[in-house]
């Protein structure tokens, strides 16, 4: 879904090691981004994977995508799955900041796409065809000059 454009604002988010990390500082790359909790249940794996090998089909331009994961509660998250998922980017989010990600029905089953400048641009519904958000980037990273 082609969400009308807006900047998330410059929030604090949290690293898993406790240090304040600020949204902003994620600008500069096209994000796909998901919410979920630390557990991290079958659902939230199949985000993960889709997420790492849509961003692995981008080619020479993967370098120009981050995969993002912000954990909604308290729950630990599994250090095997940190090995896994390598190369995503763990942070806690407070209610606050979540409220920034609009969505139908649970903030868990979407997916989302920024552009380098923070700007959200797309919404994926729950279940999401990874070929679908394959060729959006594609097309997204091929006209981009910005990212």
């Amino acid at each position: 879904e082609l969400l009308q454009t807006r900047l998330v604002p410059d929030m604090r988010l949290t690293g898993l090691d406790g240090e304040p990390v600020l949204f902003g500082s994620l600008r500069g790359k096209w994000l796909l981004l998901h919410i979920d909790s630390g557990s991290c249940d079958a659902r939230c794996k199949a985000k993960l994977y889709a997420l790492r090998q849509v961003r692995l089909t981008q080619g020479k331009n993967m370098d120009r995508v981050a995969r993002i994961w912000l954990v909604d509660d308290r729950q630990p998250v599994d250090a095997n799955l940190l090995r896994e998922y390598e190369g995503t980017l763990v942070l806690r989010a407070s209610p606050a900041a979540l409220a920034n990600f609009p969505a139908t029905g649970a903030r868990r089953d979407h997916i989302w796409l920024l552009d380098p400048l923070g700007n959200l641009v797309l919404r994926y519904p729950p279940a999401a065809d990874p070929s679908g958000i394959k060729s959006d980037l594609q097309r997204l990273l091929r006209v981009s000059r910005i990212g």
